[in-house]
C-alpha cells in the first residue's frame, strides 16, 4: 500500500494539492494516509486537504485538482481564459488574477478562496449563462486539466465583470481579435445569456469592430429589451442599443 501511495503523490503536479476523500477512493486507507502525515511527507492545508512537504501549491493546480479529484466544476473565465489560450489583452506587473465561476449551488470552499495564492481570485456563484457548462473545453496546461471558456463565452464573462465599465476598452480591444468567433456558439449563448446588458455591449462591440461573423447571428431571436441601460454615467446614448457608454469607446477608431 506505501508504494501505490507513493505512486499516486508522484504522479501528481508538484505544486497541486490531494484531497483525503479522492485518496480513498484511490483505495488508500485512513492508517496510511496518517502515516503520511506523521512522517512529514504531506501537510495539512485544510481538513481533508494536503498539499507536499516543501513545496507551494499553486492556485491553478488547486483549481485542476479540486475539479479532477473531487468531480468539481469550476471554470476559468473572463480575462484569464484568454491568457490561457494566448490572447495578451495588457501586461501587468502586479499579482495575475484569477477570474473563476461555478454553479450558485456549488461554491468554492472558503479555505480556497481566504488563503493567499499565487493569484489574486477574483470569484462568481452566479452564473448568468444559464447552461453551465455551454462555451466550457477541457484544457491540459503542464499537466493540469481545467476547465477554461472558449473565446466566446469569455468575451461575454468580461462584460458582465462589475468592474467592465471601467474597462470597456481593453475589452473592445479583446474584441477587436476575435475575428474567428464560432456564430453557431455565440447565438447559443446570446439566446441563454440573462443580461440584457451583456448582450447588447457584445452586439455593439462586435458590430463597431465589424466582424464577418455578425452578419450570421440571429438577433432577432436574442431578447434585449427595451428600456435605456448606463452603463458609463455621463457617457454617449447608443439608440440602436438603448445603452449609454462611455464617449472613448464611441469616438475610438483603429490606427
Amino acid at each position: 500500500m506505501a508504494k501505490e501511495m507513493r505512486e499516486i503523490l508522484a504522479s501528481l503536479p508538484h505544486d497541486s494539492v490531494v484531497f483525503s476523500s479522492w485518496l480513498e477512493s484511490q483505495g488508500i486507507d485512513l492508517d496510511e494516509l496518517y502515516a503520511y502525515i506523521k512522517s512529514g511527507e504531506i501537510e495539512r492545508i485544510s481538513k481533508g486537504v494536503y498539499k507536499l512537504h516543501g513545496t507551494t501549491p499553486a492556485l491553478l493546480a488547486i483549481i485542476s485538482s479540486y475539479n479532477t479529484q473531487l468531480g468539481k466544476q469550476c471554470i476559468v473565465g473572463a480575462f484569464s481564459a484568454f491568457d490561457l489560450r494566448g490572447y495578451s489583452h495588457y501586461l501587468s506587473m502586479e499579482k495575475p488574477t484569477a477570474y473563476l465561476l461555478t454553479d450558485k449551488n456549488d461554491k468554492l470552499p472558503n479555505w480556497l478562496l481566504k488563503r493567499e495564492w499565487d493569484m489574486t481570485i477574483r470569484y462568481t456563484s452566479a452564473p448568468f449563462i444559464e447552461k453551465s457548462l455551454l462555451g466550457v473545453e477541457k484544457i491540459t496546461i503542464h499537466q493540469r486539466e481545467l476547465l477554461v471558456s472558449t473565446p466566446e463565452r469569455a468575451i461575454l464573462e468580461c462584460l458582465n465583470l462589475p468592474e467592465a465599465f471601467t474597462s470597456l476598452m481593453d475589452i473592445y480591444y479583446m474584441m477587436e481579435n476575435l475575428t474567428n468567433l464560432r456564430p453557431e456558439l455565440v447565438q447559443s449563448l446570446l439566446e441563454i445569456c440573462t443580461s440584457k446588458k451583456v448582450k447588447r455591449l457584445f452586439l455593439y462591440m462586435a458590430e463597431k469592430a465589424n466582424h464577418a461573423w455578425l452578419k450570421h447571428l440571429k438577433t432577432d431571436n436574442l431578447n434585449l429589451g427595451k428600456s435605456r441601460i448606463t452603463i458609463t454615467p455621463n457617457g454617449k446614448f447608443i439608440n440602436k442599443y438603448r445603452i449609454v457608454i462611455s464617449e472613448e469607446l464611441v469616438n475610438y477608431r483603429k490606427p
